[in-house]
This record gives C-alpha cells, structure tokens and sequence, in this order.
C-alpha cells in the first residue's frame, strides 16, 4: 500500500512542478484533487470535515444572525492562537450560487482574524480552509440551527440574538418543539427566549386548526410557510432596543423569576383550566395582585432590572405574570386566565400593574410611562 501512495504522490509533485507555475492554480489543483478523493473514492464522503479546501477570503462572508460575539481580548486571544499554532479548525459554511459568495455557518471569528491579521493573512496568502455544509441542511432555517448547535456546542451564545433567531423560525412556522429538538434547548428555554424579545404568547404553542370553518368553505388557498419570506417581513420581528444604553441585560441564570419557575410549562395536581381559574381570580383581587407585585420589584432584582428596562415587550404582561407567580407558583404559560375577567376588571389590573411599573421607573431614576408604552400592544396581543 506505501509503495502505491509512493508512486502516486511522485506523479503529482512531478505535475506540480513542470506543468503549474502560479500560486493559485497549484491552490485549484489541490482542491480539485480533494474534492475528488472526497466525492469519488472516501468512505468519509458524508462528514463534511473530510474536505477541507483553501479559498480566497474575499469570497467568504459572514452571515446575518450569528448570535455569537467574541469581546476584543478575546479575539486578541483567538489570534494569538492561530499565529503560534495555525488553522486547526476550518471555518464552516454554505456556498450561494446566487450572489457567488461563501457565508458562513459557524468560525465567523476564524474567518475575521484571517482578513484582518496582517500575520496571519500573510502566511496563509489571502486564503481561509473552509468546508461545506451538508447540502440537506442548505435552506436558511436549517444554516441558523446549525450556526446555534454549534455556539451552543462551545458554551457561547448571546441571549438576546439567540430569541432573535428562535422568533425568526417561529414566523418561518417552526413549533417549539422542533425548535427545541433542532437548536438543542428544551421547550421552557424555547419559551423564555421568546418571552426576551416581549413575544410569548404572540409565539405561544396552540394546536390551530380550521375547524371553525364553514363545511363548505374552499380549501384551496391555503398556502404554507416556508422559508421564502421577505426580509422586511422578518425585519418587523428584530427587537429594537438592542443598541440602547438604558436597556439593562442579564442572561436567563440570572432571573429569579426563571428560578421561581415562570416559564414551567405545567402545575402539579391542576389542570390548564384550574390554573386559568387561579390567574382571574388572583388578577381579580386587585389588592392581592399589588401586595405580590411590590414584592417582586422588592426581591426580584434582577428579573425587574431585565424586564422593567425592555420597553419592546408588553411590562404590564410582565408584571402580572411574576406577581401571580410570585404568589401561588403557576407559571406564565396558563396567562389566558386574563381573558375571563370582565373588561372592568382588566382595567382595574392593568391599572395596577402600570402603578407598579412606574414606582420601579421613579425608584431607578427613569422616567414614568403611559399605559400604552407600558402595554406595548404592537407586538403582544394578550395581556398576562
């Protein structure tokens, strides 16, 4: 076998040095000879690491979701290591027939200390090792599951970015539990990344269907979601409040409302109906509703900090769902309670609520709001 290796290998190296003068073209030909080892001969075709080519970096771009951020010490870090040891790892990515460019999946960061280190750019002569994604996996959901596996893989994901993607792939009608199964969360995670961006029950899990319909009602123009939606539609789903100073951000561990168990999705020994019951009849009770929602702006430091500075979600939901938590233990998930009140009494707790926004806002040097910045009702459309 050594010697068959031997003789093919001095074939090659005789091709290389009388028949290819240019950089680049020595470059093509290498990847062209992998590429067919690895499409025609490997047993390792399937595992995308197994073909590993060299492209120029102006071809490679980064992708627009990436939750993932590395600070600058970090990134000073990530270089160092790639000056003394080398590219270990190749950059994962997905090649666009139509704009001509490689996007990538997962080694933004990789892909960045290759352009922008003069060191490292240097040695590896305007190029960067990348392999490509499965081609079953080539739509965009499948790229920002991919992209998610593998920060979250690593230990490193940004909160915030993350609920992003998770509400893009609810508008591209994905259900939580195959969020859950792709992105490798659980479905309670699913719900508070969801509830970061102001949006639970907006993308709340419910078995819809058309049975209200008329029997004679004409079926055929039912159209299906699918990835093709256009980008301002997704665009109207980005949180707005990402870049802004007085937005206060703790990830999830942090909450205490998250450990109290607001976002569990069932109560032990009670049925969804019971817990509805529960919700209108302690929302009902305006005085018990304020006893338990100044305990959390008391004790909840950090859930109000988070919650109290989002002004892109619905506060009033908030503070009606933790204060009912706070109180009896059932969780955000059963908040349909809200619609058994009479409107009376919705105003009566929405009133309560803002009362108690707006204490917190003055005590942290903010300034009041009004009900409907409080409600924020463009992107909740049920209150707790």
């Amino acid at each position: 076998m050594q010697e068959i290796i031997n003789k093919v290998c001095q074939h090659l190296a005789g091709v290389f040095k009388s028949e290819v003068e240019s950089f680049d073209d020595k470059v093509d030909l290498l990847n062209g000879i992998r590429e067919y080892l690895h499409a025609e001969i490997s047993p390792f075709k399937d595992e995308p690491v197994d073909f590993v080519k060299w492209v120029k970096n102006t071809k490679v771009t980064h992708n627009d979701y990436n939750p993932n951020k590395v600070a600058p010490p970090e990134m000073k870090l990530l270089e160092l290591s790639i000056v003394n040891d080398g590219y270990t790892q190749p950059i994962v990515s997905w090649s666009n027939p139509e704009k001509d460019k490689i996007e990538v999946i997962d080694g933004f960061h990789r892909h960045r200390v290759g352009k922008e280190s003069k060191v490292v750019n240097q040695r590896v002569q305007g190029y960067l090792p990348v392999v490509d994604i499965r081609t079953e996996q080539s739509g965009k959901n499948d790229r920002m599951a991919s992209t998610i596996r593998h920060n979250r893989a690593r230990g490193k994901h940004q909160v915030d970015a993350m609920s992003e993607i998770v509400i893009e792939l609810k508008n591209r009608n994905w259900r939580n539990k195959r969020i859950a199964n792709e992105l490798g969360m659980d479905e309670e995670e699913v719900l508070r990344l969801c509830q970061i961006a102001g949006m639970e029950t907006l993308f709340s899990d419910k078995d819809f269907s058309r049975a209200w319909e008329a029997d004679d009602a004409i079926q055929d123009d039912w159209v299906d979601m699918t990835d093709e939606v256009e980008d301002d539609v997704i665009a109207s789903y980005r949180i707005p409040h990402q870049d802004k100073e007085e937005r206060i951000f703790h990830t999830y561990d942090k909450w205490e409302c998250e450990k109290a168990g607001l976002y569990k999705t069932s109560v032990d020994g009670m049925t969804v109906d019971q817990c509805k019951e529960a919700y209108r009849n302690f929302l009902a009770d305006t005085d018990r509703f304020r006893e338990a929602a100044e305990c959390v702006i008391s004790d909840w430091e950090k859930s109000c900090e988070h919650y109290m500075t989002n002004f892109a979600m619905n506060r009033i939901a908030w503070i009606g769902q933790a204060a009912m938590c706070y109180a009896t233990g059932i969780p955000s998930k059963f908040c349909g309670g809200f619609s058994l009140l009479t409107d009376k009494q919705k105003d009566a707790a929405n009133q309560v609520a803002l009362d108690i926004l707006n204490k917190w806002l003055v005590a942290n040097g903010r300034e009041e709001v009004s009900m409907e910045d409080a409600l924020n009702q463009s992107s909740q459309v049920e209150l707790y």
